[in-house]
């Protein structure tokens, strides 16, 4: 989570959500790294998790990464769920939980979903104190103490 951590500060040099990831071989080596690049990138599928899939995809050589672990800063959304759901990862590990689009138990549960054929394990709150704390920095700079945030 640390290196996620580290990926997610990296964000912020882009002016994008700091929201990092990482995926691990099965030995818990780092394959693959990602930081949200929506802004940076103009994409609206540059989220860390997706990013960090996809080049752990490229690195293994193939699409399929069982025996990997996605850890991610904070609580996958329904695409990046889906993304790990499809991508046959054993394990998703996450910091904060987002309530207000968390695919992995917050607000939908894709990942447990018993109608699909691959249900990775779940591991939710890990240093979900330092990732709230990161993204709560960053919406106070970016909306300001009259919003609320």
């Amino acid at each position: 989570m640390r290196a996620a951590l580290d990926e997610a500060r990296a964000a912020l040099a882009t002016g994008d959500v700091p929201i990092g990831a990482v995926v691990l071989d099965a030995g818990g080596a780092v394959l693959a790294t990602g930081r949200n690049v929506r802004e940076a990138e103009h994409d609206p599928t540059g989220h860390a998790e997706v990013v960090a899939l996809r080049a752990a995809a490229r690195t293994l050589g193939e699409w399929r990464l069982e025996g990997c672990t996605l850890v991610v800063t904070l609580e996958p959304c329904t695409m990046c769920a889906g993304a790990a759901v499809l991508s046959r990862v054993d394990r998703v590990v996450f910091g904060a939980h987002d309530d207000k689009a968390g695919a992995v138990g917050s607000l939908w549960d894709v990942v447990r979903d018993r109608r699909l054929n691959h249900r990775p394990e779940v591991r939710a709150g890990v240093l979900a104190e330092e990732s709230s704390a990161l993204l709560a920095e960053f919406f106070r700079g970016h909306r300001g103490p009259a919003s609320g945030a």
